[in-house]
This record gives C-alpha cells, sequence and structure tokens, in this order.
C-alpha cells in the first residue's frame, strides 16, 4: 500500500504520463501544421522571380520641354520697381527635363505610360532594361486617365503580360517598378491597400489601385506587378499628404486606352457637356443626404445646354441606371456611345425633371493636349 504521503506525487506523474500519451496519439491520427507548411502559407522568401520576369518589359523615360517662366515677383510689383529701380524683366524660357518610366505592352513597341510624363514634350528618348536607347513617339493621350501611348523604335521587345485575373484584394503583395529620381530601374515592395480609389482629384476618371509600395518622383508610368510578375498597374502618382500612399492605374483600364487610341486616335467616351459635383455635398448639413450629381457647370451651346439642362440641376438617373454621385455619373455617360440619346432624370429646386441629352464624343469636343 502506498503511503499517504507519497499520493500526492504519484497522481501527477500518472497524470503527465497520460497527458504526454494522448498528445503522441492525436499527433499520429491528426498531424498539425509543421514548419514546412507554414513555410509554404507564409509565401516566398524572394520575389526575384517576378523582378525577372517584369523587369525587361519596363523602360526608364527621358523628356525635354521648353518651359516660361515668370520673372521674380518681388520685382514684378510696380511699387516695389518703382523705389528699389529694379526692373521687373522679360519672361523666360529654360529647359525642362522630365523623368518618368513606361511599361512594354506590345512585342511591336508599344509601351503605356502617364501623360503627364510626356505633356508638351519635345524630345522622347526610352532607355530599355539591357541599355539600349530609343526614340520614342506620342501616338496619343489621355488627359482624362493620365495615360499616354508611346511607340518607341527598333524590335526584340519583351512585352509585360497582364494579370489573367484582373481583380485585386486588399493585402495581395506587390511590386512597382520604375526610375525614381532618374537612378535607373528600381523596384518597391508593398501591398495592395485599397481598390476603387476616386475623389483624389488626379484625374476625371478615378478607379486607382492604393498601395504603399514606394512610388516617388521618376517612378510614374512604371509597372505594378503581383507576385507572378504579371502587370495589375500603371504607376500614376504619389500623395504628397502621407507616407505610404500611392495610387495607379488597373491595367484594364489602361488597356482600353490603349486600344482606343491605337484604333480611334483618342479615347472614345459619351459626354454631356457639363461638369459635376457630389449632389450630397451642395446640401444643407440639416437636411437628409441626396443621392446623385449636381451640375456645376454647363458648357454654352453643348449637349447639356441644348437639352435644357442647368447649373444647380440634380441628376439622379442616367438612362435607366439610378445616379449614386458624380463619379457614378461620369463613368455612366462615359460608357455611353456618341449621338446616343439618354434620358436624365432628377430635380431642379425641389420640382422633377425629366430630359433627353444627346451625347456628344468627349474626344474630339475638347482638346487632349
Amino acid at each position: 500500500m502506498t503511503p499517504a504521503w507519497q499520493r500526492p506525487a504519484l497522481f501527477v506523474l500518472q497524470s503527465v504520463v497520460v497527458g504526454l500519451a494522448a498528445a503522441f496519439l492525436l499527433t499520429l491520427a491528426w498531424p498539425g501544421r509543421d514548419s514546412t507548411r507554414d513555410s509554404e502559407n507564409a509565401g516566398p522568401a524572394s520575389y526575384s522571380d517576378a523582378v525577372k520576369r517584369a523587369t525587361p518589359s519596363v523602360v526608364n523615360i527621358y523628356t525635354r520641354r521648353l518651359v516660361t517662366e515668370q520673372p521674380f515677383r518681388v520685382f514684378s510689383d510696380p511699387v516695389l520697381q518703382r523705389f528699389t529701380g529694379v526692373p521687373a524683366g522679360p519672361q523666360r524660357s529654360r529647359l525642362q527635363r522630365i523623368l518618368g518610366a513606361g511599361v512594354i505592352v506590345r512585342e511591336d513597341g508599344y509601351v503605356l505610360t502617364n501623360f503627364h510624363v510626356v505633356q508638351g514634350a519635345g524630345d522622347i528618348l526610352a532607355e530599355l532594361a539591357d541599355g539600349r536607347v530609343t526614340p520614342a513617339q506620342v501616338i496619343g493621350t489621355d488627359r482624362d486617365t493620365d495615360l499616354a501611348v508611346l511607340k518607341i523604335a527598333g524590335t526584340g521587345f519583351t512585352a509585360l503580360p497582364a494579370a489573367s485575373d484582373g481583380s485585386l484584394d486588399v493585402g495581395d503583395i506587390v511590386l512597382a517598378i520604375g526610375n525614381p529620381l532618374g537612378l535607373g530601374q528600381t523596384v518597391t515592395l508593398g501591398i495592395v491597400s485599397a481598390t476603387g480609389r476616386n475623389q483624389t482629384s488626379l484625374s476625371r476618371y478615378e478607379d486607382f489601385i492604393q498601395t504603399d509600395a514606394a512610388i516617388n518622383q521618376g517612378s510614374s508610368g512604371g509597372a505594378l506587378v503581383n507576385a507572378s510578375g504579371e502587370l495589375v498597374g500603371i504607376n500614376s502618382a504619389l500623395s504628397g499628404q502621407g507616407q505610404g500612399i500611392g495610387f495607379a492605374i488597373p491595367v484594364r483600364a489602361a488597356l482600353r486606352v490603349l486600344d482606343q487610341i491605337i484604333t480611334h486616335g483618342h479615347v472614345v467616351r459619351g459626354w454631356m457637356g457639363a461638369e459635376y459635383t457630389d449632389a450630397a455635398l451642395s446640401a444643407s448639413p440639416l437636411a437628409e443626404p441626396i443621392a446623385g450629381a449636381q451640375i456645376a457647370l454647363v458648357l454654352p451651346g453643348g449637349p447639356a445646354d441644348r437639352a435644357g439642362l442647368r447649373q444647380g440641376d440634380i441628376v439622379q438617373q442616367f438612362g435607366n441606371e439610378p445616379i449614386r454621385d458624380e463619379a457614378d455619373l461620369r463613368a455612366r455617360e462615359a460608357a455611353s456611345a456618341p449621338g446616343a440619346d439618354v434620358r436624365v432624370t432628377g430635380q431642379r429646386g425641389g420640382m422633377p425633371i425629366d430630359l433627353s441629352v444627346t451625347l456628344v464624343d468627349r474626344g474630339t469636343a475638347l482638346p487632349q493636349n
């Protein structure tokens, strides 16, 4: 018989043995996630394969344009000129050099970049990943999406394939490839911070990918690729109000612009000849929020003007689709064919309006350069 003073120790020892045995049996019956599996789920330790796939298609872009500068503001004041005796002096011109990047998207040398990279440029040179430098010609531009299509001289180009699935999820790994500060081809790593970003005032039609991958001056027009090295966006801008906030144009939207420019010379979009703001922004803070887009400006003699739309009108339905806000109206208007008659309903001073507007092609109604 076991002495009474040994019984507690023996009970603890038996419990430990039973627990270890049970754990061993459970491990055999239901293996847990081992270190190998954890490593597989954590993603690759290196993205060098993605970089090797993408970088041959990214080019550094160098442009020059002539800019006119005003004289020093202090001495342009006539009172100060009289007392100091320093004349204002004539306007002066200087040659400005612009850095950027581009993405070869077709083997015959078509390149996508940003409009602001080549705007007003005289000479454009593209430096390929293999060191070759070749002239580039502007085929067409689209100020409304801040995109431009270039054609580079030469042969044997490697086009960067677009991601087969254009969808992106917040948290996806992305790599930004560009020419920051003229250092040459540079790769930065980040994630997708958000999708469908608008109201950034960066362009008229906004559907940006937001990323924390570093996009610096000179990276504009470069490639945003996924972890497989496939093109998911064209880097467009960085926020000047915070760190780790960059924006890229989704690849599907960029390729649509490319196809339209190559086919038509410009992007074909329906347009009413008006500018808008969110109706909710114009409502009284004490009133119920209003869905729709408010007419802020009407082009004299344009389609909206001829149809009877007036500044201050609120558009709440365009065709058969309800309108949520300004961005919604812009998107639906642009997706409509020029020449189409569209029914527009809404309100004017609280009274209903119901009009028919014949759309025009925005690309021919307004200059793009």
